[in-house]
């Protein structure tokens, strides 16, 4: 589970406007993609489903969209080893 308080405390020290400016545009994605549910990149490996991926800064939120529903799969560091 991604903890954006955890996040934030991890960046803080090194650049507190830069932690403040990652948790505020990681919170504000889940509305871009209600607004846009496909804005992100499709991932074919995930074939039928439609799995996506929209890069937030340094993160990458991986998400579902069904006919109804739009599903928050993950969320990351682009950096980490996945």
């Amino acid at each position: 589970m991604f903890d954006l308080e955890s996040l934030h405390r991890f960046l803080a020290p090194m650049d507190h406007a830069a932690a403040t400016r990652a948790v505020q545009a990681i919170t504000a994605a889940p509305k871009r993609l209600l607004e846009r549910p496909r804005i992100g990149q499709r991932l074919e490996e995930f074939d039928p489903r439609e799995v996506r991926r929209l890069l937030v800064g340094d993160y990458e939120i991986r998400y579902e969209i069904t006919a109804t529903t739009l599903y928050v799969l993950g969320l990351w560091h682009t950096r980490e080893d996945r």
